[in-house]
């Protein structure tokens, strides 16, 4: 599946301050769908290393304006919200239905929110961090790196089936506390946390660990992007959030047609066949 990223704020490392009117976040959405997305995530406070602090009134100020807008056009249409705030995750699905809550501090930052999600019965993104937003990407080390995510992942996952949370999809949460060298690292073995046999999510859209290595910067990090989806895909990534949508929804189309697509030309003859060459 693929979630397109819709931040209603106006500092987010890509599309910050892009969507201001209700004509500007009603096109952003309407495009996710035409083009194939699955969810739209509406997040209203920039998660990106050093960001700003946003009060929690002024969080749901934002999403409540958002929300409002696209339920009434897209009332069926799977919304995930991605907030890390136990108040503005009960807000959003007692007032608008929002069928997803998409936690990148994985209940960290608010010790109510798991006891949150099990009252609200909805799906829960379970991230994993290192440090706050202000910290995470000052000096992030690890002992063993995935053999402390599958120990964070091992105790959070209990904790919420524990108390009665039936739908965890978990992310490893790229460049949360992560080096370039971690994020590749997890990126090698992320087969490796399918061992909870849970949903995985993968969000590392047009992110420092692409357009870094590749020495451009964020706007030109989509073919880049697509060349990591394509890895995570490979390493059994069942979600991608993404900016940049058709380019994942084809991604996910060829991946997972990967061996329908050999099969089928796997008995041209590609040398005979006229202007092959």
């Amino acid at each position: 599946m693929v979630m397109g990223i819709v931040n209603v704020t106006s500092d987010s490392f890509y599309d910050g301050g892009r969507y201001p009117t209700e004509t500007d976040l009603l096109k952003r959405c309407e495009n996710i769908i035409a083009e194939g997305g699955d969810i739209i995530d509406v997040g209203a406070v920039s998660t990106r290393p050093g960001a700003q602090d946003v009060e929690l009134n002024e969080e749901w100020r934002r999403l409540d304006k958002a929300l409002g807008v696209l339920r009434k056009h897209f009332p069926d249409f799977i919304i995930s919200v991605d907030t890390f705030r136990s108040d503005i995750a009960q807000k959003a699905v007692e007032n608008y239905s929002v069928d997803i809550i998409n936690d990148v501090s994985g209940g960290s930052f608010d010790d109510r929110m798991f006891e949150t999600i099990a009252s609200l019965n909805v799906p829960y993104i379970l991230t994993h961090i290192q440090g706050t937003f202000s910290t995470m990407q000052e000096n992030p080390v690890y002992n063993n790196l995935m053999e402390e995510l599958i120990r964070y992942f091992s105790e959070r996952v209990h904790r919420l089936h524990r108390l009665g949370v039936k739908d965890v999809i978990i992310d490893p949460g790229f460049g949360f506390g992560k080096t370039i060298t971690h994020n590749y690292e997890i990126l090698r073995r992320l087969s490796d946390l399918k061992i909870f046999d849970l949903p995985v999510m993968v969000g590392v859209s047009n992110k420092s660990m692409i357009y870094k290595l590749l020495e451009t910067d964020a706007r030109h990090a989509t073919n880049g992007t697509t060349a990591v989806h394509t890895l995570a895909l490979l390493g059994g990534a069942d979600i991608l959030r993404v900016h940049e949508v058709k380019e994942a929804v084809e991604c996910v189309k060829i991946v997972s047609n990967t061996d329908t697509i050999w099969n089928l030309y796997s008995n041209i003859d590609i040398v005979s066949a006229p202007g092959s060459l």
